[in-house]
């Protein structure tokens, strides 16, 4: 995965602040089965507030947090040794309370879930905005350390059913994947908001350009760059573009056509994007052959999975839709990172959509569609004839 900006996510401390926070944690450490009932709590006051309108208390539970009860253990469970481990990974509340694994996340899942304001999240929790903060970090890190097998790139075995699975869509056969870009809208202190960050619709923003699979899970990403620069700059300075580029990926078995045409592995993007012989754009400009416009349209159908992989990512973890209240831009790209993990983790985990999060594919409301001019003789070559392949497929 690429993150323009990597922090350093070393805890270290002397012997001496470690028995300090020992001593502090001596005589609370019973109280971890005091937080034991907080989703009972919780639940009762949300059906108290009205907050939530439902009496399901699964249902509940995953309106709230965004996942399932059952993907909600198998997280704490992953997280569990830096949550718990260490002395300084031991948070203790105003009343002297110590916070389970499990209200640690929770609290981490609501504000990344939620998008609410640190206060907020902390005053259905009964716990300060800085230990929200705090509890929150600590999670992203902890993700960042044990997650990172829920977002890679698929092996042989995965590739072979992942092509099977597009070329099932719209008849595209050897495809691998579809690209796309978001923008994550932030509202900058003057300090910082430079024109580097300012993007054509002029938002300040951050960049996450994703490559993704049949089934909306995210394969590789790219995040971190300023949303000034376009979507062929950013593609062209991604390690995915470097490795594709080198044969490190998109590197498989070619697919011999019926009338004898070979194609390689490739993966499908929109007019934003250059192409290439392993990145396949649709045909631009007006009065097009019926051929190609047919094309266009399957084209279209097929990288459609990543526009609503995108809108179902900002649409379950809110943290990063809307506009976000002057981030860290250092912090900010391991949120997107792990908000990434969490939504491959719930497809992994079998878990079904919120109701509230709809399949739309707009995730970009009111970014105008960018337009790269750059094309590889080859790759014109390469999409011509899979244009024919297609057209004498259909008749």
């Amino acid at each position: 995965m690429d993150l323009l900006v990597v922090m350093a996510s070393s805890r270290r401390a002397s012997k001496k602040r470690k028995r300090e926070k020992n001593k502090e944690t001596e005589g609370v450490v019973e109280d971890f089965m005091d937080e034991s009932d907080w989703w009972q709590e919780l639940s009762q006051r949300l059906t108290t507030t009205g907050k939530i309108h439902t009496d399901n208390e699964d249902e509940k539970f995953k309106s709230f947090f965004r996942v399932s009860r059952k993907t909600f253990d198998y997280i704490c469970s992953m997280v569990k040794p830096d949550l718990s481990s260490r002395p300084l990974s031991v948070i203790i509340t105003v009343e002297g309370r110590v916070l389970t694994v499990e209200k640690q996340v929770a609290i981490a899942l609501r504000r990344l879930a939620s998008g609410e304001s640190q206060h907020n999240v902390g005053e259905s929790f009964d716990v300060g905005q800085s230990i929200v903060s705090q509890v929150t970090w600590k999670f992203v890190e902890a993700m960042e350390e044990r997650g990172m097998h829920h977002l890679k790139w698929p092996d042989a075995n995965e590739m072979k059913e992942i092509k099977s699975k597009f070329e099932m869509i719209q008849g595209l056969p050897n495809c691998c994947g579809a690209i796309d870009t978001t923008h994550i809208v932030m509202r900058l202190p003057s300090v910082e908001a430079s024109n580097i960050w300012q993007d054509s619709e002029e938002n300040y923003s951050m960049i996450l350009q994703a490559v993704v699979d049949p089934e909306m899970r995210f394969r590789d990403i790219l995040t971190g760059w300023p949303g000034s620069i376009n979507d062929h700059r950013i593609l062209k300075n991604s390690g995915f573009f470097r490795q594709c580029e080198c044969g490190q990926k998109l590197n498989g078995s070619v697919k011999e056509l019926e009338d004898g045409v070979q194609i390689r592995e490739y993966i499908v993007g929109d007019g934003g994007y250059p192409l290439l012989p392993w990145l396949l754009t649709p045909y631009h400009g007006k009065d097009l052959f019926p051929s190609r416009i047919e094309f266009n349209a399957k084209h279209h159908d097929t990288r459609l999975v990543a526009e609503r992989a995108m809108a179902r990512l900002k649409g379950t973890w809110r943290i990063i839709d809307g506009v976000m209240w002057r981030p860290d831009k250092h912090k900010l790209p391991r949120i997107i990172l792990v908000c990434c993990m969490l939504h491959n983790i719930i497809i992994d985990q079998g878990d079904k959509l919120c109701g509230d999060v709809l399949l739309s594919h707009h995730h970009d409301l009111g970014y105008k569609q960018q337009l790269s001019q750059f094309a590889d003789a080859n790759a014109q070559t390469l999409r011509e004839q899979l244009c024919n392949y297609l057209s004498q497929k259909a008749t």
